[in-house]
């Protein structure tokens, strides 16, 4: 049985030194049938460049101006899967992997012939695990990652990170884009959801290792997609008697987020801003800020 074709895609943003530390730790995958393609949302630094001067074997594919992750991550995935990809390995560029991570996620991936979506676990620079499965909280409207790695096995996860998550063709035909709603955030548990809603397995491969560096902790507006994109996910899933609830949720907390600027406390104005701009259907987007998990 021939060994399948996987494209890494890297969707850079200004992301500096991480890039090549993430294109470095690729390259070093074990795994034989690859490639690497960098895809680039018109950055301003000189990330794009250096990659393409230092890794001349990887594929480069520049956009004409900053799509945001999910838009940005559709045309570099149809880009891959034209070329005869079989599966497409989404990847960070804040972040590296072990050298068998892509080895055991693809022959985890083969024993679901239907279709799987799978991630390694992920850990932070500490070696704590950052994502080793999720959940969605819909009466916190939160997407919360879990810190625990339940088996030695592959086991099932509310949804899965896009810092490292692994497409089999056959499912990206099934489920389709992502939701270019999603500038950033919460575009993978978009995805995660549809998917399961189809039948699709979300598996967490423990034996398969990344590791994050989480480069948008420096950012303060990473607060402002969380918020945003969280509004989004919640009043778009949100079914049944969860609508209502979401729904005086969310005004619960723009009061709250009222106080919060009238008392002056950190951050309140860029959370006031994305209420704004979700109600006034506005869609922000930043010129400067890496589209990372």
């Amino acid at each position: 049985m021939p060994v399948p074709k996987v494209a890494l895609i890297v969707l850079n943003y200004n992301s500096g030194a991480h890039l090549k530390r993430a294109l470095t730790s690729l390259f070093a995958l074990e795994y034989p049938r690859k490639e690497i393609i960098v895809a680039d949302n018109a950055s301003t630094d000189a990330s794009f460049d250096e990659a393409k001067q230092d890794f001349p074997q990887a594929s480069f594919l520049p956009f004409s101006k900053n799509y945001g992750f999910a838009a940005g991550m559709n045309r570099a995935i149809e880009h891959a899967f034209s070329r005869g990809a079989d599966f497409v390995w989404l990847f960070n560029p804040d972040a590296t992997a072990e050298k068998d991570a892509l080895t055991l996620l693809v022959a985890a991936a083969e024993k679901f012939p239907k279709g799987a979506l799978l991630s390694p676990v992920i850990f932070d620079n500490l070696g704590n695990a950052w994502f080793a499965g999720g959940k969605i909280d819909f009466f916190r409207m939160r997407a919360v990652h879990e810190r625990r790695i339940r088996s030695a096995s592959p086991y099932p996860s509310g949804f899965l990170s896009g810092c490292a998550l692994l497409i089999p063709r056959n499912v990206w035909e099934q489920v389709g884009l992502f939701d270019e709603a999603f500038f950033l955030y919460y575009e993978d548990t978009d995805y995660s959801l549809r998917a399961r809603n189809m039948g699709y397995p979300l598996l967490v491969v423990p034996g398969a290792k990344a590791r994050h560096e989480e480069q948008s902790e420096e950012s303060p507006q990473k607060l402002y997609y969380l918020v945003f994109s969280g509004l989004i996910f919640f009043t778009k899933h949100a079914k049944g008697l969860i609508r209502p609830y979401t729904r005086l949720y969310v005004t619960i907390r723009r009061i709250k987020n009222a106080l919060d600027v009238f008392f002056g406390r950190e951050k309140a104005r860029m959370v006031a801003q994305a209420y704004r701009d979700f109600f006034s259907k506005r869609h922000g987007t930043s010129g400067n800020f890496p589209h990372l998990r």
